[in-house]
């Protein structure tokens, strides 16, 4: 299979181009990427190529390596000590046990006390996954 970099990819639009390493420029459909990943200029890829009416079209897109991203390393060397964060959770699970409670009976929490369990999870979530 052919390999390249990513020359440009529009996330919102799904779509962006390759360069493939003989310097052929190939377009790249969202529907083509592997796993849904984002691809970002400069990452090595592997792909398969087609033929379709506007020239190269990049098939089964698969990132080969993903570079090293600061604001991750930096968000890890900020990351709450794990007993923080096992506190938290115990919180959280005692947050989502009463929404569980209003759920089996039969109804959905108020606007305004959904978006603050999605807060508080998008916020849990992002302290674990870095």
């Amino acid at each position: 299979m052919p390999t390249g970099l990513v020359k440009w990819y529009d996330v919102e639009k799904k779509f962006g181009f390759l360069t493939s390493d003989d310097g052929a420029e190939v377009f790249v459909h969202g529907t083509a990427v592997a796993s849904s990943a984002a691809l970002k200029p400069g990452q090595r890829v592997e792909f398969g190529v087609a033929d379709g009416k506007r020239g190269l079209q990049a098939l089964a897109v698969t990132v080969l390596d993903t570079p090293p991203s600061v604001a991750k390393a930096v968000a890890k060397s900020k990351r709450k000590p794990a007993e923080d964060l096992a506190i938290l959770l115990e919180d959280v699970i005692k947050v989502l046990d009463g929404v569980s409670t209003t759920l089996r009976r039969g109804h959905y929490p108020n606007d305004d006390q959904a978006r603050k369990v999605a807060a508080v999870l998008r916020a849990v979530a992002t302290d674990l996954d870095v």
